[in-house]
C-alpha cells in the first residue's frame, strides 16, 4: 500500500503500526524521521532490550532478516526490526532472496514491525519483488524536492510548530541552504529553539541564529546582478573575499549558472503571466516579479553569454583554464564582463 510520509507519521503518532515498512527513495529525510519515529516510540525503555534490534544492509543477508522478523517478542506485545541501509544486502538482487522477502510479506509476523531502509535510489517497480511488497506492506517512496516546493515545505514545517517566516526569509533559507531537508529542518528547529512562537522569523532573525547574512549571500548577489548594481554586487564579494568559508565558489556559481538558464527559459515563453512563468521556472510565485525585472536588463544574448560566462569561470575554479588568483577575482571577473 502506497503512502505519503506525512500520513505514515500521523499513523504513528495515533499509534497505528503495520507488520512491514518499506521506505525507499532520492530523499533521506523522511525515510530517517520515520525510522527514528518507530525506534524511539513503538517499544518502552525496558521493552527495547530484548525487543529491538537495529541492523545493517552490508552486515547480513535476506535470512537474517526473517529470521529476526519472525521471533516472538519477550513479554512485550511486539518487537521491532529495523534494518538501516536495505539498499547495500549483499543479496539484494538473487533470485532466492527475492522469494523469502516475497514470502514473509505475504505473511508477516503480526507481532513484529518490520522496518526495511532503502535509501538514495527507489526499489525497481518492474520486479516482483516490489509488487509483492507495494501489494502486502506499508511503501513510501521519497523524492527530492524541486525548489519551488521549498517555500511552502518551509512553512508547514514552522506552522506545526506554532511559527510564522517571512517571505523574504523563507528564500533567503531556500537559496543558502537548498533542497536537503536533513539541513533545513535542523537550521529551522534551531530557530524554534531560540525565537518566540510569536515572533514571525525574519532575516534579521535568520542573520543571527543560522549564520546567513541578509546583506551578503548569493541571494542578494542574484539580484545586485540581476538590476544591473555593479557596486553592490562587487560590495558582496569584497565580503565573501574577508570571510572565504561564508560562500564557497563553486556553489554560488551553479546557483547563479540555474539562475540564468531559468531566464533563458522565461525569456522564451510566450505567456509570460506570474502564474505560467512560476510553474515552468519551478519557483515561488512571489519570485516571478523579480525574474521579471531581470529580463528587462538582459535580453536572450545577454543570458547566453551569461552562461557562456559562467562555464568559463566553472572551468576556471577547476584550474582547467587560466584565470583569476583566486575565487574573488573569478567573480569578479565574471560580474565585470556580464555588466
Amino acid at each position: 500500500m502506497l503512502k505519503s510520509p506525512e500520513d505514515v507519521l500521523r499513523d504513528l503518532k495515533k499509534k497505528e503500526y503495520a507488520p512491514v515498512y518499506f521506505l525507499h527513495g532520492e530523499e533521506s529525510y523522511y525515510i530517517d524521521k520515520i525510522t527514528t519515529m518507530i525506534e524511539e516510540n513503538v517499544l518502552s525503555p525496558a521493552e527495547q532490550g530484548f525487543n529491538q534490534t537495529m541492523l545493517y544492509g552490508r552486515d547480513i543477508n535476506m535470512g537474517n532478516i526473517i529470521t529476526q522478523a519472525r521471533r516472538f517478542p519477550m513479554m512485550a506485545e511486539r518487537q521491532v526490526v529495523i534494518i538501516k541501509e536495505f539498499q547495500q544486502l549483499p543479496d539484494l538482487a538473487k533470485e532466492e532472496s527475492s522469494k523469502i522477502l516475497e514470502a514473509y510479506v505475504a505473511q508477516a509476523q503480526p507481532s513484529t514491525i518490520l522496518v526495511l531502509a532503502h535509501k538514495h535510489k527507489t526499489l525497481n517497480k518492474n520486479t516482483k519483488l516490489y509488487k509483492a511488497i507495494e501489494k502486502n506492506a506499508v511503501v513510501v517512496e521519497t523524492k527530492k524536492m524541486y525548489e519551488n516546493q521549498l517555500p511552502a515545505w518551509i512553512q508547514n514545517y514552522l506552522k506545526d510548530h506554532k511559527y510564522t517566516i517571512e517571505p523574504k526569509a523563507v528564500q533567503l533559507l531556500v537559496e543558502a541552504v537548498g533542497a536537503d531537508l536533513a539541513r533545513l529542518s535542523g537550521e529551522l528547529d534551531k530557530l524554534c529553539i531560540n525565537v518566540l512562537p510569536e515572533t514571525p522569523i525574519s532575516e534579521a532573525l535568520i542573520e543571527k541564529y543560522v549564520g546567513i547574512s541578509k546583506d551578503y549571500n548569493v541571494f542578494e548577489l542574484q539580484n545586485a546582478i540581476a538590476q544591473r548594481d555593479r557596486t553592490k554586487a562587487y560590495k558582496i564579494i569584497a565580503y565573501w573575499e574577508a570571510n572565504p568559508k561564508k560562500q564557497p565558489l563553486m556553489p554560488t556559481l551553479s546557483l547563479l549558472f540555474g539562475y540564468f538558464v531559468k531566464l533563458l527559459l522565461a525569456s522564451q515563453e510566450k505567456d509570460k503571466s506570474d502564474q505560467n512563468l512560476a510553474k515552468v521556472l519551478k519557483i515561488n510565485p512571489f519570485l516571478v516579479k523579480d525574474y521579471k525585472a531581470a529580463l528587462q536588463n538582459y535580453h536572450q544574448q545577454n543570458l547566453l553569454w551569461a552562461i557562456q560566462l559562467l562555464r568559463m569561470a566553472d572551468l576556471q575554479a577547476k584550474g582547467i583554464e587560466a584565470g583569476g588568483d583566486n575565487e574573488a577575482e573569478i567573480l569578479k571577473e565574471f560580474v565585470f564582463k556580464i555588466m
